[in-house]
């Protein structure tokens, strides 16, 4: 919604129903063709990218006012990236054509374009990340980007995501990430949910004792 204002938002909202969508569903499908854009009005979701071998990254988290899979529509090219919903979202989905003419009309394509050029280079320093740091490192970015994403003035943010998904999405074994998790769950910096998930209460903490490990 930065990217282009509320009023606008607005405007291109009302031009497709809210949906809803449940968690882990595939909102985008990486090498999918950009038949229409993802306006996010409420929920949290994973942007991943899947290797030759089926290994799958977490490049990003994008949170409620985000717009998604808008460069497979501006540049006509196959989707670079899955979109997975970390939770329940709520969404808008825009045809390409209705999107396209929605920017020309209202002189979007530069900023939109801006914006894309950030995000990659927001995904190049994760991919740097994930293949330079250690787990705790690497895990603890993860978690911050999901907390980041979250709804603020919340005591404990949840994270639906298993160790399991966790450790797939970082590239690491499930047990060097219960290892990782561990130190955190003493400290009271998070606590594991029955249900598989994680309650995040103090992310500063995680990530700065996760560099401490480096």
């Amino acid at each position: 919604m930065a990217v282009i204002g509320e009023r606008l938002w607005s405007q291109l909202r009302a031009l497709a129903p809210m949906r809803v969508r449940s968690a882990r569903s595939i909102l985008l499908r990486q090498g999918d063709p950009g038949t229409h854009v993802i306006l996010l009005a409420s929920g949290s979701t994973l942007v991943t990218l899947t290797g030759p071998n089926g290994e799958r990254a977490l490049l990003a988290i994008r949170g409620p006012g985000e717009l998604l899979g808008e460069l497979a529509v501006l540049d006509a090219q196959p989707r670079s990236t899955s979109v997975i919903a970390a939770e329940t979202c709520h969404v808008h989905l825009i045809p390409a054509p209705d999107f396209l003419s929605f920017v020309e009309s209202n002189g979007l394509l530069n900023p939109l374009l801006r914006h894309a050029i950030a995000r990659v280079r927001e995904s190049e320093a994760v991919r740097l990340e994930l293949a330079t740091g250690c787990v705790p490192v690497r895990l603890a970015g993860a978690l911050r980007r999901l907390v980041d994403a979250a709804a603020r003035n919340q005591p404990a943010v949840g994270v639906r995501l298993t160790q399991e998904e966790l450790s797939q999405m970082i590239g690491a074994s499930r047990n060097a990430v219960g290892a990782a998790i561990k130190p955190w769950r003493e400290e009271g910096w998070l606590e594991t949910d029955p249900s598989g998930g994680l309650r995040i209460h103090d992310i500063a903490s995680i990530v700065a004792h996760a560099r401490s490990t480096m």
